[in-house]
């Protein structure tokens, strides 16, 4: 393999990599995707259990293959869109070379193309596509003090489901739809509270990824009057996130100064005791 000359290597394995594979299938190119999971599915493997999209199955699916849900209640659950990632490889017998953790790529100017290489092995190839995405590369802002906390600090790519914090004190840090979400959960188990740098804008309940979909495409076409709804981190009420604002839960203070060894220091100068703290 490390002497062929490829027309594309794809680096990831998750469903951006998956349609440029079904892609290039169709395009006759000889290309392989070079994956670091162990198994098919890439960021959703690691998603929260109860992580459902916010947009219908029409505009979830790849190129070719419908993406189906086990019920017609709410949005496609992760549950649904595991085994679909593994059904579209199977399906296009997509050439998924795993695990391979890609840690460079390197210009071949004297054979005009490419090596990419995981320390161990190297390919040759015309042309990269890196659909790695960011999941493993998950951005957690810095306090003073926070090497020093003592309770457990995790990013929501590293959570799970919420009984693990139940009857704790809980921060959960960011306005996006992660942070909406998580929280929303989070607070049926455990004393929750909300931590974002500004107020959080709530899309209108009749507002989901359809409509974002079609807003975004207005966007790119250069319809204003069609743009008109929604920005990237507007939150979507999705139905836990409902039941959360309709229970008063999605009320959001301004974040903390710092951390302590048991907790955190507001703005006002009062100490807090946190058990844990999810950004």
């Amino acid at each position: 393999m490390g002497t062929k000359l490829f027309d594309v290597i794809i680096i990831g394995g998750g469903q951006a990599a998956l349609a440029v594979g079904y892609l290039l299938t169709k395009a006759s190119l000889d290309f392989i995707l070079l994956d670091d999971q162990h198994e098919p599915g890439g960021a959703w493997l690691h998603a929260w259990e109860s992580l459902r999209l916010f947009s219908p199955a029409t505009l979830s699916s790849l190129p070719g293959i419908m993406l189906q849900q086990r019920d017609d209640a709410g949005f496609p659950h992760r549950d649904d869109v595991l085994p679909y990632l593994r059904r579209y490889e199977e399906r296009y017998q997509l050439p998924v070379y795993r695990p391979h953790h890609v840690d460079k790529v390197m210009r071949d100017a004297e054979n005009n193309c490419f090596l990419v290489s995981d320390g161990t092995y190297q390919w040759r190839t015309r042309a990269v596509v890196s659909a790695t995405g960011t999941w493993s590369h998950a951005f957690t802002p810095s306090y003073p003090g926070q090497e020093h906390f003592r309770g457990k600090q995790l990013h929501s790519a590293q959570y799970r489901e919420p009984n693990q914090f139940k009857g704790q004190r809980v921060l959960v840090v960011g306005g996006g739809n992660s942070g909406a979400q998580i929280l929303a959960e989070v607070a049926e188990v455990a004393n929750a509270s909300w931590v974002t740098l500004s107020d959080p804008v709530f899309l209108p309940d009749d507002v989901d990824g359809r409509v974002l979909f079609e807003r975004a495409t207005a966007r790119l076409k250069g319809d204003a009057e069609g743009a008109t709804v929604g920005g990237i981190g507007d939150i979507v009420m999705v139905p836990p996130v409902k039941a959360a604002r309709d229970k008063g839960i999605l009320a959001s203070t301004r974040p903390f100064t710092a951390f302590t060894e048991s907790g955190v220091v507001w703005p006002d100068g009062s100490a807090e005791d946190i058990d844990a703290v999810i950004s």
